[in-house]
């Protein structure tokens, strides 16, 4: 099985249309290489505490900062990237087997997750342990 590496992963632009009245961002069609299959977000989440610590085996999700802000530090089990999540027009496409931790969320931040798979617990890797083994695999 080929993973992503670590330099593969940036922001990806979504389309914006700017209106005097307000803008509005669109996801549709073919935009992800996935169909949606669940919607989820984070929101007050304190300053000091971190979302993730885990990687998928199937699961790919596309993170978007709704408001606010946080970090996304992707591992790919050779080399870690931060990646500052701040703008809903701006995307972060994670796929599997990558591990990721989401940090320092400024007040306010809200993290919209559009996700390729119902929830699974047999999809999560939840120790760094096993997903360097399941990297190496």
């Amino acid at each position: 099985m080929v993973y992503k590496k670590i330099e593969d992963i940036d922001l990806i632009d979504i389309q914006k249309i700017t209106d005097p009245r307000g803008n509005l961002s669109v996801i549709e069609g073919d935009f992800l290489p996935y169909s949606i299959e669940r919607v989820y977000y984070l929101y007050d989440v304190p300053s000091d505490a971190y979302r993730g610590g885990h990687a998928h085996k199937e699961q790919q999700e596309f993170l978007i900062a709704l408001s606010g802000s946080f970090e996304v530090v992707l591992d790919d089990g050779e080399n870690k990237k931060s990646i500052t999540l701040n703008k809903p027009n701006k995307g972060l496409l994670i796929p599997t087997g990558i591990w990721r931790e989401l940090e320092n969320f400024s007040s306010g931040a809200v993290c919209l997750v559009l996700s390729s798979g119902k929830f699974l617990e047999d999809d999560y890797i939840r120790e760094y342990e096993d997903f360097q083994l399941f990297k190496s695999s």
